[in-house]
């Protein structure tokens, strides 16, 4: 048990030195730092000052290290776009993605099992069909042309929702279904594969051969032998929207 409690000890921190290396490589992949935040026409020896302020001019040997040791304390610099504490400026988002993310991913599961065990249930008939094209578009559609449509229809033509911001239950609206919509068909293509598998079990044949209701093979034996799988994908979900909170487009002090 100590060996592999050491073992994903020792991989957890492998995965953590790998994401700061990322993080470090990438923020230099995009272009100069520098130049990418200040404005066009400022001068070449303004630019050399502030390049000089930031750290950009040492070596990259010396701003990996600078970089990494911030990290290990805590210190991940400054935005340059927002020219604050980066760990502020994601911890300050930290409340509004979780709820975002609670709210997607319950949006998924009253969506998402539902359709899926529908769909399974009534197999090869015109629900099925049509269930089954919904999930294909639901993982078809780009999420950021989903999004842009919605901010068209329901916003700048119907007015009936906000098109940004926090604060209320209309600002949680749209992007709450643009993020559930691709997990939703996942889920529900997971969950109509799952219950059609269990559906063909031998014990499910046996509960209907004793006289068991329909409702109750689906309720009590079908559905908790098919949820393995859909926990496990939601518990992904989960992890994958959490990701959301380290925003992508804050860029720190090296």
């Amino acid at each position: 048990m100590r060996r592999y409690v050491a073992a994903r000890l020792a991989q957890s921190a492998l995965v953590v030195l790998l994401s700061l290396t990322a993080v470090f490589g990438m923020v230099r992949l995009g272009g100069d730092p520098v130049l990418l935040f200040l404005p066009m026409d400022i001068q070449a020896k303004d630019v050399n000052e502030f390049r000089q302020r930031l750290g950009f001019n040492d070596p990259l040997a010396v701003q990996y290290a600078r970089f990494m040791a911030g990290a290990l304390h805590g210190d991940f610099g400054q935005s340059l776009r927002y020219r604050r504490d980066a760990l502020g400026l994601v911890l300050e988002r930290l409340p509004a993605t979780l709820l975002l993310a609670g709210t997607s991913i319950a949006l998924t599961l009253l969506i998402a099992v539902p359709l899926g065990l529908v769909t399974a249930v009534r197999r090869d008939t015109l629900v099925d069909h049509v269930g089954t094209v919904a999930m294909v578009l639901g993982q078809a559609i780009p999420g950021f042309w989903l999004g842009l449509m919605l901010i068209y229809l329901f916003a700048v033509a119907l007015r009936w929702l906000p098109t940004g911001g926090t604060g209320s239950l209309a600002h949680l609206v749209m992007p709450s279904v643009v993020l559930a919509a691709f997990f939703s068909a996942r889920v529900a293509r997971l969950t109509r594969s799952a219950v059609l598998d269990v559906l063909g079990e031998e014990y499910i044949t046996t509960a209907r051969a004793k006289g068991l209701g329909e409702g109750r093979v689906i309720a009590k034996h079908t559905l908790r032998n098919s949820a393995i799988p859909i926990v496990y994908t939601l518990m992904n979900l989960a992890v994958d929207l959490a990701y959301g909170w380290l925003d992508p487009r804050v860029r720190v002090r090296s």
